[in-house]
């Protein structure tokens, strides 16, 4: 895998973990059973999923950088 690949999916993965938080924030400001805070609960499940995908992406890259 290229180093560029690579770099690239660290740094999608910052803009990831920084969506997530602000996502976090959202729903700590509105109420637990309200439509809003489900609808970013979904979304807030979906980042997730891409964090955890593209940090298994970079940690397949990293280990076979060397082959």
């Amino acid at each position: 895998m290229s180093n560029y690949l690579l770099e690239y999916m660290k740094i999608h993965l910052i803009s990831l973990e920084q969506d997530l938080e602000k996502l976090q924030e959202e729903m700590d400001s509105i109420e637990i059973g309200s439509k809003a805070f489900g609808q970013l609960d979904i979304e807030y499940n979906w980042v997730s999923g891409q964090i955890t995908a593209t940090r298994h992406f970079i940690q397949i890259g990293e280990e076979n950088a060397d082959n």
